[in-house]
């Protein structure tokens, strides 16, 4: 992707309790194969580099980077709510 600087992926997450956030994350590397494709990445939420399964995200979203300003609130999604 060119100027990957310039865009964020705004996700929804399911975490291994079952709970699903939406979140915004600046990736930064994919690893693994099969079943266990993840990908590090900065969470703009949290401000740390965090790892997530790519099975446990969807609705993929292309947000640009300079709508956004750190720390972004995680919104906790209730089941049926997207």
């Amino acid at each position: 992707m060119r100027a990957q600087d310039d865009f964020a992926l705004q996700i929804v997450y399911q975490d291994r309790k079952g709970r699903r956030t939406r979140r915004v994350v600046s990736p930064i590397r994919f690893f693994g194969h099969g079943d266990n494709e993840q990908f590090s990445a900065l969470c703009l939420c949290r401000e740390e580099v965090r790892q997530f399964a790519l099975a446990k995200c969807s609705e993929p979203k292309l947000v640009l980077a300079m709508d956004l300003l750190m720390p972004l609130e995680i919104q906790n999604l209730e089941d049926g709510e997207l």
